[in-house]
């Protein structure tokens, strides 16, 4: 288990992301409501992809009266029905980078028409079913910050518990059941497997470890390598796709160098 710096180079872009507040509250709700219909319970602790949905909106600052609306919709009938349904959208960008984009829809030719648009204006093409799916893994991933706010003004942060040393951090993360983690500056990124996520989180929580979100990712198994000007040309295919409101994730295989986050930071 070692700490490595790859998050830490993305971070601005989920920034950039996150302060599109409405339409990324619009995702979150769909994302919770699909999450509480397919699995069948609207208690989060008897619902695993209800919890991790509901903590990634907590992450991001979705309201609890949003949280409860978008769980109720998930059970609701006529007007108040949710129809969406999970599909997922493979294909390749520029350079030949792996694309895998996780969709919630109520209208598939929509979506599948606005998809195929993007990857086309981009030099790219939208592939079959599994056609890159291989190439990712799914996880868990837990945000914990090496320190945290106290509501002190003359001491306004102090450390995170074991979060404030690695060595001592890489211990909590083993106990709790992590299986990895990275180093992001000034937090870590905890990785589980899909089904441990929110037993790590609790761990950690009992730990004396403050967390600040949890959800569901897709890593690349093996990273592309490429070169500056392609990997400009991947992030506008992955911001036009981004932009797209029936899609939730966007996931790719390119890594991103310090060089490439370097001039990505400057567009």
């Amino acid at each position: 288990m070692s700490g490595h710096s790859k998050w830490a180079t993305t971070k601005h872009r989920k920034a950039a992301q996150d302060a599109k507040r409405s339409a990324l509250f619009s995702k979150l709700s769909r994302n919770i409501t699909v999450a509480a219909k397919e699995g069948g319970d609207p208690n989060p602790d008897n619902n695993a992809s209800l919890a991790a949905a509901i903590e990634k909106a907590k992450a991001n600052s979705l309201p609890k009266d949003k949280i409860k609306v978008a769980i109720d919709k998930a059970f609701g009938s006529g007007k108040d029905a949710a129809n969406y349904e999970s599909v997922v959208y493979e294909g390749y960008g520029p350079a030949g980078v792996a694309i895998y984009c996780e969709a919630l829809t109520d209208n598939r030719n929509r979506t599948a028409a606005d998809v195929r648009s993007a990857f086309s204006h981009a030099g790219g093409n939208l592939g079959t079913s599994g056609s890159v799916a291989y190439m990712f893994e799914r996880k868990g991933q837990i945000m914990v910050e090496k320190q945290v706010e106290t509501g002190d003004k003359k001491n306004p942060v102090k450390p995170n518990g074991a979060a404030a040393d690695e060595d001592e951090f890489m211990l909590a993360v083993a106990e709790a059941g992590g299986d990895d983690y990275e180093d992001a500056e000034d937090e870590w990124v905890v990785y589980t497997a899909p089904t441990d996520l929110m037993a790590v989180k609790k761990a950690l929580e009992d730990a004396g470890i403050v967390t600040k979100g949890a959800e569901m990712t897709m890593e690349p198994t093996t990273p592309a390598q490429v070169s500056v000007a392609d990997a400009k040309k991947v992030m506008r295919l992955v911001d036009k796709l981004e932009e797209l409101e029936d899609l939730q994730n966007v996931y790719h295989t390119m890594d991103i160098t310090d060089e490439i986050a370097a001039a990505l930071e400057e567009d």
